[in-house]
């Protein structure tokens, strides 16, 4: 969840002036060359008055124009700032906005051009200061206009958080994007410690994040985002220029086996945890593969309607809820099974539930301990379900992807 000049105050009356005094004496030097002749004296002139004698060189005073031109109220920000100067060369320019913004640039060769590094912001008035050899100071102004359409990007985690390894950085855009390239251009992930991070896109509305591996403990992540003035669409301009940071926890994976109906938590290399649990039902597997905690709830409310299945359950109260897919996957507390079902036997509609009892504040069932030994981007890896690997997409499980087909899906 993105961002002047008055003209050279030189005169040239002086100049003028001298010139029209010197054309009388070039015309009586002239004669003079005739009489001397006359005389029988060389005519070559060696001085100011000889014949031959060079009218002094005009001195053309620098001029500095600067676009957008001075004055402008509604400037376009989708081309760089350009200040030229004719007949003199540029010394210094500078370019600040009203919103404390600075534009950098460079010079040509023989500088008499300098261009911005990048365009202006939209929305912002700029003042261009220049200065050219020889010449005075020239200032000028200039408001960009404000876009009338614009997106932003939403992104998960949330900014200074601390998430486990699997987490990706998630962002999910306002409006469809139709140059990819240029809004992941605009975007950069880091990390330290370093590793190549690159970005994969589920669809126009959404770009993630991620390493070839899960993220090593400890990691601080970075994300960049210079969309503002991007155009993502015909016409629709992004809005954000921000840093944000997120910090990876400790190393926690979770290995579900359906098969053997059991779950092994594995933290920072060793065993932490195992517990009996139940899956989906033969009619109602459950999705294979990687995936990642995404949301956590104590309690929440989990009715069949929404996931497609009719009228089959409504249960306010699921406890230690913690969500594995979009689609509606997760893995929690279950209190309204026998003990004897975990461990046992696949029951559920499709989740992985744990035994559990109602209000969620029972710390010792495996219901309670799990959810409280997770965070959000911890990973859970289902084996032996009877059904076929999640969707990429489906959450935020990239991870079920080679990294040949995650760096396919770049538009870089």
């Amino acid at each position: 969840m993105r961002r002047r000049p008055g003209r050279p105050a030189w005169s040239r009356r002086g100049i003028l002036a001298a010139f029209g005094a010197a054309v009388p004496a070039l015309a009586l030097s002239g004669c003079g060359g005739t009489a001397g002749a006359a005389d029988g004296k060389d005519t070559t002139a060696t001085g100011a008055t000889g014949a031959g004698a060079k009218a002094k060189t005009q001195v053309k005073t620098p001029t500095v124009t600067v676009s957008p031109a001075d004055g402008t109220k509604r400037a376009g920000f989708t081309a760089p700032v350009v200040v030229s100067v004719t007949d003199g060369t540029l010394s210094a320019v500078e370019v600040s906005g009203n919103d404390g913004s600075t534009l950098a640039g460079s010079f040509n060769d023989d500088r008499t051009r300098w261009t911005s590094a990048r365009n202006p912001y939209s929305g912002t008035k700029y003042t261009v200061t220049a200065k050219a050899v020889g010449a005075a100071e020239h200032t000028a102004t200039f408001v960009t206009k404000s876009p009338g359409e614009t997106f932003a990007g939403y992104f998960t985690p949330e900014a200074n958080s601390t998430s486990g390894v699997g987490m990706p950085v998630s962002i999910n855009f306002t409006q469809a994007v139709k140059d990819r390239a240029a809004v992941e251009k605009a975007i950069t992930v880091t990390a330290e410690p370093a590793v190549e991070v690159v970005g994969h896109w589920f669809g126009n509305t959404r770009l993630d994040f991620r390493p070839a591996g899960y993220w090593a403990a400890g990691t601080k992540i970075t994300l960049s985002l210079r969309l503002k003035d991007v155009e993502g669409t015909d016409g629709v301009y992004g809005v954000q220029s921000k840093d944000v940071t997120f910090h990876i926890g400790r190393r926690q994976v979770s290995t579900v086996d359906l098969a053997k109906k059991t779950m092994t938590v594995e933290r920072d290399g060793s065993t932490l945890a195992g517990y009996p649990v139940s899956g989906g039902a033969a009619d109602h597997t459950t999705w294979s593969g990687i995936m990642v905690i995404s949301e956590r709830f104590k309690e929440t409310r989990m009715e069949s309607s929404t996931v497609g299945l009719g009228d089959e359950y409504d249960i306010a109260d699921v406890p230690h809820a913690q969500r594995l897919t979009t689609s509606g996957t997760f893995i929690h507390g279950n209190y309204w099974a026998a003990a004897s079902v975990f461990g046992g036997s696949n029951t559920s509609h499709g989740c992985v539930g744990l035994h559990d009892t109602k209000g969620a504040n029972d710390n010792s069932v495996p219901g309670y301990r799990f959810y409280e030994s997770s965070m959000l981007g911890d990973v859970v890896v289902v084996e032996n379900s009877g059904e076929r690997t999640v969707e990429a997409s489906n959450g935020l499980n990239g991870w079920n992807l080679s990294w040949a087909d995650w760096k396919a899906g770049s538009a870089l």
